[in-house]
């Protein structure tokens, strides 16, 4: 969308800085936004990338791009640092570390409820690939009322023991000839008390590469946020 605020930002995690960009549309920007007509759905929307990829990924970018359009602040970050991503190319085990990806997105959490231009807006995660499962975990242990997940291609089975725990509103976006990863959110879906939905993205496969597949992801996506951000309804944590 035309008129947007983007910043090169770090994270702090304890003693570790962690690179992100923050996109935030012109009325969260502005003074004197609240009480505006919009005002009850904005929402700024957290990704947790998958196995391998970085905040930079086209994927990424299609997806935050249809998020911004719809009016929604974004944060893509990197889950690793600069030095953990070269160690992790050779061995391979951060990025299947999920508690430790879900503590460095519920470290982002907080951060971003100290950005004074996003006071007010409700959290949305979104996570692909193992980062849906970092998604999951954060949500039932951030201690902060998160509005809606969002996973395309994820694996909530990396969040099993989590699942029972999560109160938030969650919409899977599966490709409908991914059969893992559909037969293992099916799953997940039973062992979760939320309200929970799974979306079947005709003719698509595990990275969505076909033509319009990862669009019609977007779509769905942001209708699940666009609902959750407007109902008003906070979620309460037990």
């Amino acid at each position: 969308m035309s008129g947007e605020f983007d910043n090169e930002v770090v994270i702090p995690v304890g003693d570790l800085a962690l690179e992100g960009e923050l996109t935030v549309p012109v009325p969260y920007a502005t003074e004197g936004t609240e009480g505006t007509e919009d005002s009850s759905s904005r929402g700024v929307i957290l990704f947790a990338h998958g196995s391998g990829s970085s905040r930079l990924s086209a994927r990424n970018l299609v997806m935050a791009h249809a998020f911004q359009e719809a009016g929604f602040a974004t944060l893509l970050f990197n889950l690793l640092t600069r030095e953990e991503e070269v160690i992790d190319a050779f061995t391979r085990h951060l990025r299947f570390d999920i508690p430790l990806l879900a503590e460095r997105l519920v470290a982002a959490t907080r951060w971003v409820r100290k950005v004074d231009r996003l006071q007010g807006a409700k959290l949305g995660y979104f996570g692909s690939s193992t980062g849906a499962g970092a998604a999951l975990i954060a949500a039932a242990t951030v201690g902060e009322p998160v509005s809606a997940i969002v996973s395309r291609s994820g694996r909530p089975d990396l969040a099993s023991r989590w699942l029972r725990r999560v109160h938030t509103p969650s919409l899977f976006i599966v490709g409908e000839l991914d059969f893992t990863i559909s037969d293992l959110t099916r799953k997940a879906i039973e062992e979760m008390e939320c309200p929970v939905e799974m979306v079947a993205i005709p003719g698509a496969t595990h990275l969505f590469d076909e033509p319009g597949a990862l669009e019609q992801a977007a779509t769905e996506a942001t209708r699940w946020f666009r609902k959750a951000f407007a109902s008003g309804q906070p979620v309460v944590h037990v």
